[in-house]
Parts: C-alpha cells; structure tokens; sequence
C-alpha cells in the first residue's frame, strides 16, 4: 500500500515540482515511511512509500532505470518474481537484491506495452519513457491497486486517490449524475466513472499510453472462458486445487512486517488461515487472526450472526495468534467523516464499519500485510449455475439428483430450488418482469432504485442502461462473476479503508492464476452430491475442522447493522432524511424516501428499508460534504 501521483504537460511546459509535491503530500497516509518526487520538462512523477515487503525497505522511488531512459513510480507488489527474473535473465540475481518496481522496468524494457500481461500481482504504476516520449500506465487484472486520472487537451495527471488530483487547481469538481443514479439504482457497470465528472478510474485489467495529445486505453488481458482443465479424479482436482491455492497464499505472505489474517469462521477466510499458518510456521513466524464477534446482541440475532466457535475451531487447530473486535459496539455510520476523508466517494458497503474496526486492530498490533477471504465465493464458484445448465441441456436425472441433495444439506424445498437456479435463469428476462408485476412483486418497498426521483431517471435514460446479458452455461456465469465490474468496486472501497491504517490488504482468492485455474474446473467440481464449492472442501479437508470445511452456511451480517442502524444512527438519519433532505431533493423522490423510513422506524429489524435508508443517507451526507453540483 503505497501512493503514486504524476503530471504530463502534452502541451511541453514544463511541470513545477511544488505541484507533484503537493499531490504526494496529500496522499501522505498511504506511505508514512518515505517520500520521493521526480520531474524532467514536461513530466513529473511523484511516491509515497509504505514498506511491507523485504524488497520495498530499500526501494527508492520514483526509480531511474540503469541506462536513464525509464523513470517508475509504482505501487506495486509483483508475485511471480522467481519465473519472471528468469524469464528477463535475472536468475543470477539474490531475490532481496531487485525491488518489484525494478523488475516492472526490466518487464517494460523487454516486451514494452505487453509486460503487464506477463506481471502477476496486485499493481498500479507508470513509466515515462524518454526515448519515446511515452507516459505508459497500467493496472492490475483485478484492480485491487486503484487508479485515477484526469485529462484535457494539454494536460494528464494520475493518482492513487481523487483527493490528490483536487489539489491541481485545473481538475474541476463537478458531480457525475450518471454516477448518482447507478449508486441509487445499484447499478456497477460503469467501469470508468467516479462521482467527479471529469475524474476517471483506469480499468481493472488495462493499460493506458499517452503521448502529447494522443491517448490510448486498451485491455491487455482477459479470463479465457473456453478454457477446461480435464484430470483423472476427484483427488487429482483437490491436489491441482490445493497447489494453486497454495501459491496464492505463499506469495502473498511476503511482508517485512507481522502478518494477519481476517477471519470469520466461513469457508474462505479460514482455508487462507489454515494454508498461511502451515506456511508461516515453517519460517517460524506467527499469523495474527482479526475476528468480529457479537456477544451482546439477542439470541435470535446470535443464531444468524455468530462464526465465533468455528473461528475459535480454527484457530485452536492452526495456532494463531487470535483478537477479537466486539462489533456489537460499532454504528454503520460511525466516524464517517474520516471514512468520506479517505473514501472521496459515498460507499455502498454497508459492513465498512466492521472492516474499518478490523483494520485498526490489525493496525495496532503492528500488521502491515493483512489477508481477506473476499471473494472466494465467486472464485471457486457455488456452481449453481450448473442446475440450469443441466435444464437446458435436457439432462433430468442429473438436475432432479443435485436439486434432492441441495434440498437435503440446506433444508429447503426442492420446488424452490427447481425454479429459482434450474427453471427461473431459462426465462427470458422481459418475461420475469410481466410476471412480477402481475403478481404485485415490481420491487421491494424502500430499495433504492423504487426512491429514485421518477424525473432524474427518465432524464439520465435509466430504463434503457446496460445491464449484464444472463449466462447460458455455468462456466459463462462464472466467467461473469469473476469480470464483474462489483469486484473492483469493492476493492477500492477496501483500499482506501486499509490505507487510512496504513495496511495493505490481500487477496488470495484474487490471484489471475487461480482464477484461471478454478474457472477452468469442470462443473462436477464446483456443485457435486448437493456440495457447493466441492474441490475445495476436499482440498482443504487436512487443514481445517471438519465443521468449518463441511459447513453449509454462513453468517448473517444484517442483525448487527440493522440494530446498530437503528440504536446509534437515529439522530443522523432523522436529520437527513426528515429535517434536511434538500440536497437529495433533485435525485430523490423525497415523500418516497419519507414513506420508506417511516416503515423503517415502525420495523428497523425488517429486510427491505435499511439498506436503502443507509445507502441514501450515506449519499446525502457525502452531498452535503463536498457540496458537489452539477
């Protein structure tokens, strides 16, 4: 977790240091530990530097190539560092010796715009290239690095942050509407927009080459969705699986600094535990665990929310070192100020406040790299799509069998599961609609998109946006989730949370290989007997207690939000929602927002007002804030 700021004057005048300078400063929380700005003519990069791996405790950055034609500045922890240096015919080299953002120049010197296909790793970096006179940026396939930039006829400047782009007297600050109606509307699409109109984010997965005028976005890698892996049995599969998801683990364990782990007592977050303390163990070196328990919420909540005995389970089995953050303390929308501060944007994430608790505890016991189980679900894949794979196809014995045994593990009605994953998914989607409207279910009352001021939506066009086409095999619905624009979305948001603690958040169910890897899988692996994500609960059989690996369910979050919603947030959403809501007023329909918190205050503990109440309100706050117009 590191920052990076630069300045390319397309016009030829030359950049003034004291603005880089004053870009970096503001990103100063991102890298507490060193400072560096570089500027030659027209360009000027600039770094703040958070060490965490070994490498990054004596990498100066912005980095001068050897031979003076490439200056970097990266945030940037490179994972396939052994197959790389070989491949750039480094192999001599000690590994302690070359920092991630030197090999990221030897990579640019050899295969030039093609070396962020050859990277692996979370990154975001640029290189201003002197014989060229190129400015060639580029983010990670998973956009975990954040990247934002603005540009005009003579002018591109790039950030880790929006903040730092608003210190440029000529970047404007004007509010992206579109970007307000698909943050009412839930709508992710948009891989490009911030909230600032003329302030845009560089894909997850692109690269972007600027040189004077000229600009040039282009993807430089994608998931191949035809591709299928094809081995002799079960237990091939959970071997294949357990060496890539230990891979993803290992490298990710690379920190000068003490590790940590989130971990909740679900499936994902304790398979990194179990594979991070077999590794860390035989370095002899402690895992930290960061866990959120709810002691004095009400049973009926408890049953839905508390992971605390399987947690407990796992890391009595792996030896960790445990802290607990009583969650049931916090308020959804407590410290928000600072949240805004870091976030520069509002937020749909209505569990922040729990990381954002977990992230300081991390923090105080001095965790620079800490492991998050997000989002193994999508990765490895329930393989529910398979069931209307299988109606498709015409295969009923098969789908009558899986539908059964979904039935029995997760105590559901065969009928319900039949339609909602097997029939529903057949249906083309303008059909759906007719039915539900038919049936009086057109959307539930208080959600977000049924507040959106009926004016503002038809004047954006929302009827018509872009929405992702349904899948027609499994593998095309997983192939979907693992490109979904949610993914980056959320790892912004968590970025900025970490960095506020000076953290760097990792993500082994985010690694491009394993990625591959279990996309690859065929469909038996993923839902198998009524066992989701099956290859992994035997992968991980010899590692986890057997109630944690062969669980069927996960924790509820909702009752702790709704309750503390509700107990410590009344007076800001009283004001906001009934005593001010005219920043809302021209994208809002007020007496619907009015209609849908009168319900909530009449059952806080209900399913379909809180989250659009917190999410609107959340905007509003925001609003009020920056005091943002069009």
């Amino acid at each position: 977790m590191s920052a990076i700021v630069g300045i390319y004057w397309g016009d030829g005048r030359p950049v003034d240091s004291a603005h880089v300078e004053r870009m970096t400063l503001s990103l100063a929380h991102r890298g507490p530990d060193a400072a560096g700005v570089w500027t030659s003519g027209s360009v000027g990069l600039g770094h703040r530097m958070l060490w965490t791996t070994p490498e990054s405790l004596h990498e100066p950055l912005p980095l001068i190539s050897k031979s003076g034609d490439l200056v970097i500045t990266a945030d940037a922890r490179i994972d396939n560092r052994t197959e790389l240096m070989a491949s750039l015919g480094l192999a001599q080299w000690s590994h302690g010796d070359i920092a991630d953002s030197e090999l990221i120049l030897h990579a640019y010197e050899r295969w030039r715009e093609h070396a962020p296909k050859k990277l692996r790793g979370d990154f975001a970096f640029a290189i201003w290239d002197v014989r060229a006179q190129v400015l060639f940026c580029a983010r990670d396939h998973c956009g975990v690095k954040p990247f934002y930039y603005y540009r005009s006829a003579g002018s591109f400047v790039f950030a880790s942050e929006i903040k730092a782009l608003l210190t440029m007297r000529g970047v404007p600050r004007r509010l992206n509407l579109m970007k307000v109606a698909d943050y009412l509307t839930h709508n992710f699409e948009d891989r490009v927009g911030t909230f600032y109109r003329d302030i845009l984010r560089l894909p997850a997965g692109h690269s972007l080459t600027v040189r004077g005028g000229e600009f040039r976005l282009q993807g430089y890698d994608t998931l191949d969705p035809s591709r299928e892996i094809r081995l002799r049995s079960d237990a091939e599969y959970s071997e294949a699986f357990r060496e890539h998801f230990g891979e993803a683990v290992r490298c990710r364990l690379r920190s000068a600094f003490p590790v940590g782990s989130l971990l909740s007592g679900g499936l994902d977050s304790s398979s990194i535990v179990g594979m991070a303390r077999r590794a860390l163990k035989e370095e002899g070196r402690p895992l930290h665990t960061f866990s959120a328990i709810f002691p004095s919420l009400p049973s009926g909540d408890l049953r839905q929310i508390d992971e605390r005995t399987f947690a407990q389970a796992v890391v009595a089995m792996t030896d960790s070192t445990a802290h607990y953050v009583h969650a049931d303390r916090l308020s959804p929308m407590s410290d928000l100020d600072r949240v805004f501060s870091h976030g520069d944007e509002p937020f749909l994430a209505p569990n922040l406040y729990m990381h954002w608790a977990l992230y300081r505890a991390a923090h105080q016991q001095g965790v620079r790299a800490l492991l998050d189980g997000i989002d193994g679900d999508t990765t490895v894949c329930h393989g529910l799509d398979y069931l209307s794979e299988l109606a498709r196809s015409g295969r009923v014995a098969s789908l009558g069998r899986e539908v059964k045994a979904l039935a029995r593990r997760h105590g559901a009605s065969p009928s319900k599961i039949l339609w909602q994953f097997g029939l529903a998914p057949l249906v083309p989607a303008p059909l759906r609609r007719v039915w539900r409207a038919a049936h009086g279910r057109s959307g539930a009352p208080g959600r977000s998109d049924t507040i959106i001021h009926s004016a503002f939506a038809r004047r954006l066009g929302l009827p018509g946006r872009a929405r992702t086409k349904p899948a027609r095999t499994a593998r095309e619905a997983h192939w979907q989730g693992l490109t979904s624009p949610l993914l980056p979305y959320v790892l912004e948001i968590a970025d900025k949370a970490a960095a506020a603690f000076s953290l760097e958040a990792r993500y082994p169910f985010f690694d491009w290989r394993l990625m591959g890897f279990c996309l690859a899988l065929p469909p038996e692996q993923k839902l198998h007997h009524g066992w989701t994500r099956v290859v992994m609960r035997r992968a991980m059989t010899p590692m986890l207690p057997a109630e944690v690996c062969w669980r069927v369910g996960k924790a509820d979050l909702s009752p702790n939000f709704k309750r503390r919603l509700w107990d410590q947030d009344r007076d800001i959403l009283e004001d906001v929602i009934v005593k001010d809501p005219q920043v809302l007023a021209d994208y809002v329909d007020i007496a619907a927002l009015r209609e849908a918190y009168r319900r909530y205050k009449t059952q806080p503990m209900a399913e379909s007002d809180a989250l659009a109440i917190h999410s609107t309100a959340t905007l509003g706050l925001w609003l009020r804030r920056t005091g943002l117009a069009a």
